[in-house]
Parts: C-alpha cells; structure tokens; sequence
C-alpha cells in the first residue's frame, strides 16, 4: 500500500478493533513442537499484548518452555456480516515471562489488564501459579472481509507499514 493516509486509517481501525475485543484465541507449542490452540483474557500494551495464565493451563506450560506462539483476535460470530469473512487480525508473536518480582514492568502489564478485564485480575495476579506474559508481534494479517486483508509488517501491534495483499481469491479452472 503506498498512500500514506490509507496505512494511517487502517491502523485507525486496527487500533479500534483491539480496544473492542477482550479475549484472544492462543497458539503455543509443546515441548514435542504440536500445536495447541487455546484463548485468554487480554489487555493492549505498548506495542504489545499482555495475558495472565495458570500453569495449570497447558498453554501456560507451553508458553514458558517455548516463546514462539500465534495469537488470533476475532470478531464475534453474533456480530459478523458473514461468517466466512469475520474481521480478524493475527499475530506470530514472541511470549515474554514476566517475573512478578520483575517491578515496573509487572505492575504495568497487570495495571494494563486489570484496565481491561476488572477486578479479577488483581486476585489472580496474587496466586503463585499465575505468571504474566507479554506478546510482542513479529507481524500479522489484519483481514476486514474480502477482497480486504492486510499484511503487518513490523514489530508492533498496527505495524510499521500494513500493505493490501493484492493477489486474493481465484477462480477454479474448469476442466
């Protein structure tokens, strides 16, 4: 995409989105390297994602012995126009553990979600077996409907530049 003001709306937009949703849905890998798809509250951060997980929760433990991980963030099914082209934006993201005696940078992740989710984080942050974690973007697609997908490039949430996937759908040769 090379007009400037359409990258600046669509980050606008993307911005938007983030801020309207409260879930994610996680891929993180085991220790043998299988997927594991699973979803957690979130909060926005400073170019980056912050979630609270159990180690009790697979994708807690997964998360821990592996950083690289996939995050989807998805327009509910009840608000989609068409099921097959719900508004979404994914991310390849690199997981961070963030220790709870980490000072600063802890209580900011945990101010960050405690902004978005409630009170319910303050308590969990308080059990031993909870651990924060931020996801920083390695880049991602960022899908309006058809005909209408972006790529993120760049390591932030809105990207560096977000450019129009131009060759999209074709049609089946017939024969």
């Amino acid at each position: 995409m090379k007009n400037k003001s359409m990258e600046l709306r669509l980050a606008d937009e993307l911005e938007t989105f983030l801020k309207e949703r409260r879930t994610l849905h996680l891929s993180s890998l085991d220790v043998d390297g299988h997927p594991y798809a699973s979803y957690a509250p979130f909060a926005k951060g400073d170019n980056c994602l912050y979630v609270l997980l159990s180690d009790i929760a697979v994708h807690g433990i997964n998360l821990k012995n592996n950083s690289k991980a996939a995050v989807l963030i998805i327009e509910d099914e009840t608000e989609a126009q068409t099921i097959f082209a719900r508004i979404r934006v994914n991310y390849q993201v690199t997981a961070e553990h963030i220790a709870f005696d980490a000072g600063t940078t802890y209580d900011e992740g945990i101010e960050y979600l405690y902004q978005k989710q409630g009170e319910r984080v303050l308590n969990l942050s308080q059990l031993s077996d909870f651990h924060l974690f931020k996801l920083t973007p390695l880049g991602g697609r960022f899908i309006k409907d058809f005909g209408r997908a972006y790529t993120i490039a760049g390591k932030s949430l809105t990207g560096e530049t977000i450019e129009h996937l131009r060759d999209g759908h074709k049609p089946r040769a017939k024969g």
